[in-house]
């Protein structure tokens, strides 16, 4: 294979990674504080671990402080106005990512994350551009981008491990495989956020949403060069 195609293809599994993690931030109502009975103070239980209100509210105060911070903060904070489900909804994919990464053993090393950021920094510009691109796009604060670039890594590393294809037995085979994991985690999610939908993958809160995984399916990897970078 000649080096353009390689840098051709890596691309491209990089557009497939950043479009499923993209696919998770739906539009859903601006999350609240929770009073849970059963587990008071929680946001979110998955596999046994909490996912505190306290820690989710800092996630969203990091993103609205940097939108505010901007020449266009009305506009970027009226564009991620559900934020909140948003950094719940990626804060729990990002543990069922975890353990399906774990069992594949698929690690991030910190070469392969720095590699990668290298490669979003000049695929927008310039460093600056890309936290642009994510805080206008994701609501993703400075101090997250870290976290888009570890789940675009290991996400890539699973689509190629397990050799998954841009078709709908592929994405099957993707949404089957997160499925289960999630699943096994026995996600337990305060009512006053909604549901987890462990089939869906995604957080449910009544409202007719396409499925992150199905969507890709639909949209294919462009989508991901139009949400994120790459």
């Amino acid at each position: 294979m000649h080096r353009r195609d390689r840098r051709h293809d890596r691309s491209a599994r990089r557009r497939t990674a950043l479009a499923l993690s993209a696919a998770l931030l739906a539009a859903a109502p601006l999350l609240t504080a929770c009073g849970g009975e059963a587990h008071p103070g929680a946001a979110a239980v998955v596999g046994g671990e909490r996912i505190d209100v306290a820690g989710l509210q800092a996630e969203v105060k990091a993103a609205r402080d940097a939108q505010s911070r901007s020449p266009q903060s009305a506009q970027l904070i009226a564009a991620t106005g559900d934020l909140g489900r948003q950094k719940l909804n990626g804060m729990i994919f990002d543990r069922i990512l975890g353990e399906v990464a774990a069992d594949l053993g698929v690690t991030a090393s910190r070469a392969e994350l720095q590699q990668t950021r290298a490669a979003f920094v000049r695929e927008n510009g310039g460093e600056e551009g890309l936290r642009a691109v994510l805080l206008q796009q994701q609501g993703v604060a400075p101090s997250q981008v870290d976290d888009v670039v570890r789940r675009n890594v290991l996400m890539t590393k699973i689509i190629e491990k397990l050799g998954i294809t841009e078709t709908p037995e592929g994405q099957k085979k993707l949404q089957d495989l997160f499925a289960e994991a999630s699943a096994a985690l026995d996600i337990d999610v305060n009512p006053r956020y909604g549901a987890w939908d462990d089939a869906r993958v995604q957080l449910d809160t009544g409202a007719d949403t396409t499925p992150w995984l199905l969507k890709v399916t639909q949209d294919g990897a462009a989508a991901g060069a139009e949400q994120l970078p790459g």
